[in-house]
């Protein structure tokens, strides 16, 4: 008898199902003002300067943890995502950073060269 699923282990199909078949569907803006709706950002800030990187990266996390496949290409853009996940992958959840990461190799961190 195979055992249950682990809590991860529901977490990253859910994660998996919302995934678009390529970052090249992330057709977000790459710069003004968006406004996430409720169903996204339900607590906090709704509306994100894209300019500020720090907000930027804010729109993201709630995007990347929250979002369904729609919100996913309409939010993200893909050259931001690129740019930012080295940082972005340690701000968010395991089970987000390893379904993105196994499903784009663009997003699979690459090991540093010794100095």
């Amino acid at each position: 008898m195979a055992s249950p699923p682990s809590a991860s282990e529901i977490r990253q199909a859910k994660f998996t199902r919302r995934l678009p078949d390529a970052l090249t569907a992330l057709a977000g803006p790459a710069k003004g003002t968006v406004s996430l709706p409720l169903h996204l950002a339900w607590s906090g800030l709704t509306e994100f300067d894209l300019d500020q990187p720090r907000l930027r990266m804010s729109c993201y996390r709630i995007v990347l943890a929250e979002g369904l496949h729609d919100d996913l290409v309409r939010f993200l853009n893909k050259e931001l995502l690129i740019s930012m996940w080295p940082t972005l992958r340690t701000l968010i959840s395991r089970d987000v950073r390893d379904v993105w990461e196994s499903a784009y190799t663009e997003l699979t961190p690459r090991p540093q060269a010794a100095a």
